[in-house]
């Protein structure tokens, strides 16, 4: 396992990649939606995507939680190795990387995997995608009501909406939804 250590309190994503035995592919989808809920009751997750972006029989989940030690806690806890147990001799995790990120590029990158981040284009179009809806509604529906506020207060409202909506609604629907657009290899 590489591991690149957070300091306490910073956010950190891991990224666990799956080998599935042929034929098991069913099962073992079953089984993510079944330890995705059992993970996202423990403290400090801040949710897990699949992704099967790749010909053949790899998964890989894409695991945030709000501070490494935490994510120790859930990669040790006995509730976790009853779900590993429940898998046994239909998938075997065979890499993970743990890794702390920041900012935007939570949105689109993969550490640890062999998929690679989408060429940047695709991320901006993505990014566009998501932000002028928003945009327009927060000019439509929240500007007209501050014009009266000072300048800081109003310039702070835009980010304030914004930012939260793109990081954990907008731009996650949108990486699910074109995960095949912006995850293609490049042969394929």
């Amino acid at each position: 396992m590489s591991t690149t250590e957070a300091p306490r309190g910073e956010p950190v994503t891991t990224v666990l990649t799956w080998e599935v035995r042929p034929g098991q592919e069913r099962r073992f989808e079953e089984w993510t939606h079944g330890i995705t809920r059992c993970a996202a009751r423990f403290p400090g997750n801040e949710g897990v995507s699949w992704l099967h972006p790749e010909e053949g029989h790899r998964y890989h989940a894409v695991l945030r939680w709000s501070d490494p030690h935490r994510l120790a806690a859930w990669l040790d806890s006995p509730d976790r190795a009853r779900w590993h147990a429940l898998i046994e001799g239909v998938a075997t995790e065979i890499s993970s990387e743990r890794q702390s990120t920041t900012g935007m590029e939570t949105w689109f990158s993969l550490p640890g995997t062999t998929v690679r981040a989408p060429p940047r284009w695709k991320m901006v179009l993505t990014t566009f995608l998501g932000a002028y809806p928003c945009t327009f509604l927060i000019q439509w529906l929240v500007t007209p009501r501050t014009t009266d506020w000072p300048l800081a207060l109003r310039a702070a409202v835009f980010p304030v909406v914004l930012l939260p909506v793109l990081t954990y609604l907008v731009m996650p629907l949108l990486s699910r939804l074109l995960r095949l657009w912006l995850y293609r290899p490049p042969d394929g």
